[in-house]
Formats: C-alpha cells, sequence, structure tokens
C-alpha cells in the first residue's frame, strides 16, 4: 500500500467514523511553515495542527530536546515521584505567567483534560458547584467539557445526560448581535460589552446564585465560536463581577495562549488576571501537554490523590515544552507574530474588500497570528467553499463557527516570504469562490 489514494481509503475503513476531517490528505513529514504528503506535494499550512505547532513543523531545538530526553528517561509518573524535567519547565514559565501569584502548575495530557482539572480545583476550592460559560464557547468533547462547549451542537448531540451545574451566558459577538448589525453606530462593541455583563448579572439573580457558582469559565478571544475578540469593558467588568461575588476566573488559554496572539497570553490585552488559567496546544509544540495554574492557596486546598493520571506531565512532552520557551527567546517570536500579523490585516483588508460583490462583506478580525475572516450575506457554505479553493492552491486553510467563517493560523515562525505568498493564495481563492458564487 503506497499510494495517497490507498492510504485514505485504508484510513476511511479503519478510523472512527466519528472523526470529521477536513481534507482528504495523507501526509508523512512537515518542517516550519510546510506539511508533505506521502505522494510528495507540498502545502503551505495555515492551521498549524489548529493552533498546536506554533513554533513551526519539527522546530530543530524542540526535536534535538525530545530525541535527548526519549533516550535519558520517557515516563515519570507523577504520582509517584517529581521528575526533574518537569521541575525545569515551571521554572521557565513562572516567568511568562500574567502574574506572578500565578504559581502552582498541575500538568495533563489534553486541553479538555486541563479544562476539567479546572473544574474540579474551582469546585475543590469553592466548595460550590455551578460553571457559568458564555454563548460560543469551546472546551472540548470530553462528557465533563461537551457540558461546557455551546459553539457547535455536533460536539454533544446524542450523549445526554450531559454534566448538570451548567449555565451559559451572552459572549459579546457583536458582530452576530441583531442591535448591532441593525445600527452599528448606536450599538456598539461596548454597548455589546455592557448589555453582555448586564445579562450575566440577570443569570446569577434567576438561574445560578452567587453562592452555587463555582467559576466563570471563558476563552479571553474565542477560537472554535469564530476567532472573537471581546471588546475591553467587558473584560474589565467580568473580573469585577466575579470579585464582586466571590466566583473564580478561569481563563481558557488553549488555543489562545503561548504566543497566538501576540502576547505569551490572550488575556495580557486586557489587563485582567484570572484565577486559574488553562493552557495547552502550543505550550509543547506538538506533543501532548497541557497545564492548569493557579494560586498556591487555591490548588492546597485539594487533598493529595485527588489529582494526577498516568501519562500527566509526560517527561518526553515537557521536554518539547521546555525547548519551545527556549525557541521563543532566542528567535523572538513575539516580536515576529506582531510584524507578521500587521503585514497579513494590512494586505487581507486592502485587498479582500474590493473582490466582494455588492451586499457581501468581510469582518477580518482578531489578534497576532489568530485571525478570523467572516464573510456576511453569503450563503451557507461560502467559508467551505474558499477553504477547498485554496487547497486547490496546495495551502490549508480552516473554517470555523456556525457562520461562514475562515481562521488563519500559521506558526509564529512564519517568514515576511511565506506571509506574502499566504496573503495572495488566500485573496486567489477568496476571488475563486466568489466568481462560483456568480456563476
Amino acid at each position: 500500500m503506497t499510494s495517497s489514494e490507498n492510504l485514505a481509503q485504508f484510513g476511511k475503513k479503519h478510523i472512527a467514523h466519528g472523526i470529521g476531517r477536513s481534507t482528504e490528505l495523507v501526509i508523512e513529514k512537515a518542517k516550519g511553515t510546510y506539511i508533505y504528503s506521502t505522494d510528495g506535494k507540498e502545502y503551505l499550512d495555515l492551521t498549524t495542527g489548529i493552533g498546536v505547532t506554533n513554533t513551526g513543523h519539527c522546530h530543530p531545538t524542540v526535536v534535538k530536546a525530545v530525541q535527548e530526553q526519549a533516550a535519558n528517561i520517557s515516563h515519570g509518573q507523577v504520582n509517584i515521584f517529581f521528575q526533574k524535567p518537569m521541575l525545569d519547565l515551571i521554572e521557565g514559565l513562572l516567568p511568562k505567567m500574567p502574574s506572578p501569584r500565578l504559581d502552582t502548575f498541575f500538568f495533563w495530557n489534553s486541553g479538555s483534560e486541563a479544562v476539567e482539572a479546572a473544574v474540579k480545583l474551582a469546585r475543590h476550592a469553592t466548595k460550590k458547584q455551578n460553571i457559568i460559560v458564555f454563548q460560543g464557547s469551546y472546551h472540548g468533547r470530553t462528557f465533563g467539557t461537551m457540558a461546557l462547549t455551546t459553539s457547535k451542537t455536533i460536539y454533544s448531540a446524542g450523549f445526554a445526560p450531559l454534566m448538570p451545574g451548567v449555565h451559559c451566558a451572552p459572549y459579546p459577538y457583536f458582530q452576530q448581535w441583531s442591535a448591532c448589525k441593525k445600527d452599528p453606530e448606536q450599538f456598539t462593541a461596548e454597548w455589546c460589552g455592557e448589555e453582555s455583563l448586564h445579562q450575566l448579572e440577570i443569570l446569577l439573580k434567576q438561574r445560578s446564585a452567587p453562592q452555587d457558582t463555582a467559576a466563570i469559565l471563558i476563552e479571553p478571544v474565542q477560537g472554535e465560536g469564530g476567532y472573537v475578540v471581546p471588546p475591553q469593558n467587558f473584560m474589565t467588568g467580568l473580573r469585577k463581577i466575579c470579585d464582586k461575588y466571590d466566583i473564580l476566573l478561569i481563563c481558557d488559554e488553549v488555543q489562545s495562549g503561548f504566543g497566538r496572539t501576540g502576547k505569551m497570553f490572550a488575556v495580557e490585552h486586557f489587563g485582567v488576571e484570572p484565577d486559574i488559567l488553562v493552557m495547552a496546544k502550543g505550550i509543547a509544540s506538538g506533543y501532548p501537554l497541557s497545564a492548569i495554574v493557579s494560586r498556591k492557596e487555591l490548588m492546597d486546598k485539594q487533598p493529595p490523590g485527588s489529582m494526577g493520571g498516568t501519562y500527566a506531565g509526560n517527561c518526553v512532552s515537557v521536554a518539547a515544552a521546555k525547548a519551545t520557551l527556549q525557541v521563543f527567546e532566542e528567535e523572538k517570536l513575539l516580536d515576529n507574530c506582531n510584524a507578521r500579523s500587521e503585514q497579513f490585516f494590512s494586505g487581507l483588508r486592502e485587498k479582500i474588500p474590493a473582490l466582494l460583490p455588492e451586499g457581501v462583506t468581510c469582518d477580518i478580525r482578531g489578534k497576532g497570528l489568530m485571525i478570523g475572516l467572516e464573510f456576511m450575506g453569503v450563503p451557507y457554505g461560502f467559508a467551505t467553499s474558499i477553504a477547498n479553493e485554496a487547497f486547490k492552491l496546495d495551502t490549508i486553510i480552516l473554517t470555523t463557527s456556525i457562520y461562514e467563517t475562515l481562521r488563519l493560523i500559521p506558526p509564529l515562525t512564519i517568514t515576511k516570504e511565506e506571509t506574502d505568498l499566504a496573503i495572495e493564495r488566500v485573496v486567489a481563492s477568496v476571488a475563486a469562490a466568489v466568481k462560483n458564487l456568480k456563476a
């Protein structure tokens, strides 16, 4: 079995049908901003495994650290002893945290597990049960996180009953609020932020009393919900509400963390300190690792034995994470992220609007290299048609949310020349999709 087509057919036969897949590409190699199929084709990757390989595919510093660690010790079980690679990683992470008060860590394998760890901590520390999430949120597909995820019904349909004690509040996605769409000058993003806070206050009076509410869980920039950046007044007000009612604020930075938005963590854009920070994806450049960090006073409320897991904080993965931090420093990835972000936004905002027919608009938004393009006034499937056109140009991009939205998630190592090429191909893909729309 050698041909790409035969391999794909084998995969369809033997890999779970419940896995959705945006392409039928069979890949076997990746380097930097490119992936390579089994038939030798090169593809520009603007997905990074959904925001995972922030240092680019197979960064040599990370590869070297993994190889050395695998030859040393591969599994140091966290419930048996301390392992030096984890302690080294913590030493490197501490100065990167949004606040020096976030000083105590728990490591796990995936983002979903880390979110569940945050919920466990919140319930243990507060002795309260309820968790408030926001409309359009994505926090995972495990049994606990399905109840917390509201971005699409496909993630939880057919699996009920789900975890109880979860309540959903409106998110200030002002581009889709009816009032804002009708009169954006009067009903601004800031108005939407204030109205969302007002609705949250109502929820706390009608559905989840503060004395029953352990935490409010939020993505500082929504991922699967559409790459939506909330207004500053909303994030500031959310912190005030948590303080007012003695509710913990959990920030899920699984997708937005580790430099994706131009700062190490997206919450830093708002000057808001979470009580618990959730991280995964970009933390280890493609190796399975996640973590939560909180204040020691909260973490110490959990009895020994209540947390753990067979592969929690795997030695090879934490070595990859430590090397990832090294790459951030040595190659100044945050600086490059912000420079390439400006290049992307400038190029896309200059070229895409001119391609769109009358009645169609595109909201180009995001922070850093977490870029969303939402098309309005188009039929269902338009964003997918753009992604399909990009694939014809040997470029991989993804859609997101229930709306006609694309997301661009290139590695933070992407060069100026690669960014020019990415803009050129995205613009050409939009032009082709618009042409098909008119046909």
